[in-house]
């Protein structure tokens, strides 16, 4: 599993999935909407975190400059 995500591309991710999880658990978001802002917010901390994305893999995206 290679990485497929530049720094700026993690950071990004990582502070929108911490968002999105701090809306939820302090119920600014609930119901449905909330769900779906838990698990696209565990998504992007995760993929942020481990700094490959597989939609990226499955599209041959890639924001990291090769080395």
């Amino acid at each position: 599993m290679k990485m497929n995500e530049s720094g700026m591309d993690r950071i990004i991710r990582v502070i929108v999935g911490l968002v999105l999880l701090v809306l939820f658990f302090t119920q600014v978001v609930a119901g449905a909407l909330g769900i779906a802002a838990v698990v696209v917010g565990a998504v992007l901390l995760i993929t942020g975190l481990v700094g490959f994305c597989p939609l990226y893999g499955l599209l041959k995206i890639q924001t990291r400059k090769k080395s």
